[in-house]
C-alpha cells in the first residue's frame, strides 16, 4: 500500500527535510511527498483513503494508527493519502471528505516539523505491521 503526504508549502533544504527524505528511503518508494503552493486546490483522487492532520483530529498511539492502516490495507486499500494544511489549517469540507481526522497531539506543530513526524510515524507504523522491533511498547 502506497503512503502519500500531500503538504501545503515548500519544506526546501532543512533539517526537517533531511528527515522526510531519510524515511522515504527506509520505506522504499511506499512513501511518496507533495507539495503544494499554499492557495493550489487539493489534487483530485480516485480511491484510496484520506487521512486529514487537524488540530481537532484523533490523537491515535502508533499501534493504533498502525492498525487503521492494516486494515485499509487488508480491505485493498491501494493508497492512504495524509493532507497536512497550511498554517489556517483545513476547510469545513476537506474535514468532511476525510476518512479519518489526525491529530498529532494537543500542541500546534510547524507544518516542516509535521511532515517530519508523520513521515516518522508512517515508517514506524509500517515497522509494526512487519512485526519489525523498531517499536517497542514499553
Amino acid at each position: 500500500m502506497r503512503l502519500h503526504i500531500v503538504a501545503r508549502g515548500r519544506i526546501g533544504a532543512s533539517p526537517e527535510a533531511a528527515l522526510v527524505e531519510r524515511y522515504q528511503k527506509r520505506l522504499r518508494g511506499d512513501l511518496i511527498v507533495t507539495e503544494l503552493g499554499e492557495s493550489a486546490p487539493w489534487p483530485r483522487f480516485d480511491g484510496g483513503r484520506t487521512v486529514v492532520l487537524d488540530e481537532t483530529g484523533r490523537d491515535l498511539a502508533s499501534t493504533a494508527l498502525a492498525a487503521q492502516l492494516g486494515r485499509w490495507r487488508d480491505d485493498g486499500c491501494r493508497e492512504v493519502r495524509f493532507l497536512i494544511g497550511a498554517a489556517d489549517g483545513h476547510d469545513a469540507a476537506t474535514r468532511a471528505g476525510a476518512d479519518l481526522l489526525l491529530g498529532l497531539g494537543r500542541a500546534t506543530w510547524p507544518h516542516m516539523l509535521a511532515r517530519a513526524m508523520l513521515a516518522e510515524q508512517l515508517y514506524r507504523a509500517s515497522m509494526i505491521l512487519a512485526g519489525h522491533p523498531y517499536h517497542r511498547d514499553g
